[in-house]
């Protein structure tokens, strides 16, 4: 019964769960969040507070952090982007940040394969921006990222742990253009619907 038991385990193990099989302390997580015509998503790993004290002590103020655990976090915008004031173009970057007291520089780095801020070079930083730290009323205890849609046109990355909220703004690299092409498109589609036959 036993050897029937740990097959069946087994074999359930490597039909597409083997991935998740292994509990691990920072369990990781990917957010999307559709934004203007494309979508943002971020993949990251969430450590716990378990106790410990946080900012200024397991993160030190004014060092590079992975924003996470594990592997470097990794933020990929499909289209252009306005990132806190910063123009950036669509793709993969690595998410740091410098935590201090008052604010936090939070920076767009190129290489976004690599493991924590081991091998973090700040020659491939291609944006960085400086954002006030929020108190939060109630504590964090899983690090987190979300993605918050404003409106059409623009979203806040917002980071939370512990007692400490950041915000970033992103908006459409050029909305105007934007706006051009939504035009367009939903020009077409009239266009389309009003060639359709009639029920």
């Amino acid at each position: 019964m036993k050897k029937i038991l740990f097959t069946a385990l087994l074999s359930w193990s490597f039909l597409g769960f083997s991935q998740y099989n292994v509990p691990i302390a920072s369990p990781r997580q990917k957010v999307e969040q559709q934004f203007s015509m494309t979508k943002i998503s971020v993949d990251y790993s969430r450590p716990g507070v378990k106790g410990r004290k946080v900012f200024g002590e397991l993160v030190p103020y004014g060092k590079v952090w992975r924003a996470g655990a594990n592997s470097a976090t990794k933020i990929t915008f499909e289209q252009n982007v306005n990132f806190g004031g910063k123009d950036v173009m669509a793709g993969t970057y690595g998410l740091f940040v410098v935590p201090m007291e008052k604010e936090w520089k939070v920076i767009l780095n190129k290489d976004a394969n690599q493991w924590g801020a081991y091998t973090y070079d700040e020659k491939l930083n291609i944006a960085e921006v400086m954002v006030p730290v929020q108190k939060l009323g109630e504590k964090q205890e899983w690090f987190e990222v979300a993605v918050n849609p404003m409106d059409i046109h623009s979203a806040e990355i917002i980071i939370k742990w512990d007692m400490t909220k950041v915000v970033i703004p992103v908006k459409e690299a050029k909305p105007e253009v934007v706006t051009k092409i939504i035009d367009k498109l939903n020009e077409i589609k009239q266009i389309e619907k009003d060639a359709a036959p009639k029920k």
